[in-house]
């Protein structure tokens, strides 16, 4: 109880403190680009009007810079005071519930290396199995007492950017659960994983390789069969972490039969193409700069999905604010599975215009695909599936996949 209570408090003083110190963080930048802007207009009065705009000008930076320092400090002091909230009484730590732990995998997406580094306790410290909510650990009391039925037909779910284990979950007018599809048809049990999407995708792929290492030792019973299913960029992480496993030698991608990649930006996600441009043309300008540098502040992995990054050395010494053109090193699909994907547009037709512009709102439908005309990844277009009028998170739980899944998958014996 103490540790869950120690927990509880350090994260609700760590997400006050973040938020307010983002605020101040924010008005600063305010500041900037209101003093980039006052300045520029009035420089322009004065090629008109003369030296009689000076004590103006000097009056309006006055006052200004006054505002903007109070607000400033004000919010970064109460953001070291704040903690104090910590002490309301709460049952559980935010990270243990799901709308806490969106708040914070939605932080960690976007600043998780930053929090990583500063060890912040908002910041996941490692990728971990997660029941109900709260983490597992990987040893063999922890994942019997974890999955107290547990079979020989494993299936790890890995989620996307920003996202946690509990974006799987059931919804809509036809909730349909894939744990329990694979459950009831395929024999399977499922295993679901957090991790701090912030952090370089290669990271978070050498620390889900030693996790299932320590899975498959562990487990309750024999593994006969691992199926690896991955959302968005959870699908590059599963990549990663195969490429990694083998190079380590580890016993479990040779357990690996089916592979699934939902949505997941193989080739690229153009967003984030989009935003590192962006970021450079904003910068360029004092009246700008500070949105700029607000864009540069996205994450290591963000940063990654440019060109779906899996090892250390598509990012290791390069500056990550480069312009230059960049692809992932061509990774192999493990040789002994079958690996299949999904992809999705908001249009019926992945042709149409618009479906090749916009793809499922975040990933296009080539990238999803892994081919294009200088680039394939090693899927079989038979092994694919394809969702028209559907978005990025329309993939988390749909019947259709739920069937397809099904039979990729296999029933039980």
């Amino acid at each position: 109880m103490t540790g869950s209570a120690d927990q509880r408090r350090n994260e609700v003083r760590a997400l006050t403190e973040l938020g307010l110190t983002e605020i101040s963080g924010a008005a600063r930048g305010l500041h900037r680009t209101h003093r980039a802007v006052s300045d520029r207009v009035f420089g322009a009065l004065r090629w008109g009007l003369g030296r009689s705009v000076i004590p103006v000008q000097a009056m309006h930076d006055a006052v200004t810079d006054g505002v903007y320092t109070i607000v400033a400090e004000t919010t970064a002091i109460a953001g070291e005071v704040g903690g104090r909230v910590a002490d309301l009484p709460m049952e559980r730590p935010p990270s243990a519930t799901v709308r806490g732990a969106a708040l914070i995998s939605t932080v960690n997406g976007l600043i998780g290396d930053e929090l990583d580094t500063q060890c912040s306790p908002l910041a996941d410290e490692a990728m971990t199995v997660r029941v109900d909510g709260r983490p597992v650990s990987p040893t063999a009391a922890g994942l019997a007492d974890a999955f107290p039925a547990p079979t020989g037909r494993i299936a790890v779910l890995v989620h996307g950017l920003v996202e946690t284990e509990h974006a799987w979950r059931a919804r809509g007018e036809e909730p349909v659960s894939y744990p329990q599809a694979l459950a009831e048809e395929c024999g399977v049990t499922t295993v679901f994983l957090r991790y701090n999407t912030g952090r370089h995708i290669s990271t978070n792929g050498q620390d889900l390789a030693e996790l299932l290492d320590d899975l498959v030792r562990c487990w309750p019973v024999p593994v006969d069969e691992m199926i690896l299913i991955g959302h968005s960029m959870g699908g590059l992480v599963l990549r990663s972490a195969a490429y990694h496993g083998g190079q380590a030698g580890h016993w479990w991608p040779r357990l690996v039969t089916v592979s699934v990649s939902l949505g997941t930006p193989h080739l690229g996600a153009p967003l984030e193409s989009l935003a590192h441009h962006g970021a450079a043309a904003l910068t360029a300008f004092p009246e700008t700069s500070s949105f700029g540098r607000l864009l540069r502040r996205r994450s290591s992995g963000i940063r990654d999905l440019r060109a779906g990054a899996l090892v250390d050395d598509d990012w290791s010494g390069r500056d990550p604010d480069d312009l230059a053109r960049v692809e992932g090193a061509d990774i192999p699909l493990l040789a002994t599975a079958e690996h299949y994907f999904v992809s999705a547009t908001v249009t019926s037709d992945p042709a149409h215009p618009v479906g090749r512009l916009v793809g499922d709102g975040l990933v296009l439908h080539h990238s999803a695909a892994g081919e294009s005309k200088v680039r394939r990844i090693g899927f079989n277009p038979a092994n694919g599936m394809h969702l028209g009028r559907s978005h990025h998170f329309t993939l988390l739980a749909d019947p259709r996949i739920a069937a397809q899944l099904v039979d990729w998958v296999g029933r039980r014996g």
